[in-house]
């Protein structure tokens, strides 16, 4: 999607009432989201602090016990099933904004009492990737969520400096694999804690390489804000 098409869809957006993204009825509350969807929404309340990992019981999973990820704690809003299922794939992959909006707007409700960094960094996508997509989905996220949290948004701390094939079509170690030495921090001074924001977290690869990357450049904390996380 170009930048002047993506700007009309915004605007239609804010002419257009709200209506539901995922049964088509009027939304309510002001989003495109209406109240019997609402409930049926996936919210990951009780999950590992650490990776986001849907629990039982919230605490820390094993994985997390065993091996400590590089990032201090992460906060998915939703559960990677229907409708998140639905929403993310229509956002990501088909420029549909409005899904990314409401997702923004269910994060910053759901976030609002989440320890604050000093600034969001969306976690970024290499250049070529952004040419051919057309818009950064983790920017879309991260800007009207910073604006409705009132923190900071920083784009120059992180780049993504080597392309890497789609993580989904890769299993675990693949993964890590793939992302190793995928990004790169800016020197000089940075905020000493950030939230690291995307869409998607499931195996938390990509998420665990950008905060290493992070932290050797002199980032103490780095937690995880995500619209949604894999079971």
């Amino acid at each position: 999607m170009s930048r002047l098409a993506a700007f009309g869809q915004r605007l239609g957006l804010a002419l257009l009432p709200a209506r539901c993204l995922v049964c088509g009825e009027p939304g309510s509350r002001g989003q495109d989201l209406c109240g019997a969807c609402r409930t049926d929404l996936p919210f990951n309340r009780v999950a590992c602090a650490r990776c986001a990992l849907p629990l039982p019981v919230a605490g820390i999973c094993g994985a997390c016990l065993r091996q400590p990820p590089p990032f201090t704690a992460s906060r998915a809003v939703l559960i990677y099933r229907f409708p998140a299922d639905q929403l993310l794939p229509r956002f990501k992959f088909h420029g549909n904004l409005a899904a990314g909006r409401l997702l923004s707007q269910l994060m910053a409700e759901e976030l609002a009492d989440a320890p604050r960094p000093q600034a969001l960094v969306p976690l970024p996508l290499h250049p070529s990737r952004l040419r051919q997509r057309g818009y950064d989905q983790a920017l879309e996220l991260a800007r009207p969520l910073a604006r409705a949290l009132g923190l900071p948004l920083r784009t120059d701390v992180l780049r993504r400096v080597r392309a890497t094939s789609p993580q989904s079509e890769l299993d675990a170690a693949s993964r890590r694999h793939n992302v190793r030495s995928a990004f790169a921090a800016r020197t000089g001074e940075l905020p000493g804690h950030v939230a690291l924001v995307d869409d998607v977290m499931t195996t938390g690869a990509t998420l665990a390489e950008a905060s290493r990357a992070l932290q050797r450049a002199g980032v103490a904390r780095v937690d995880l804000w995500v619209a949604a996380r894999a079971p």
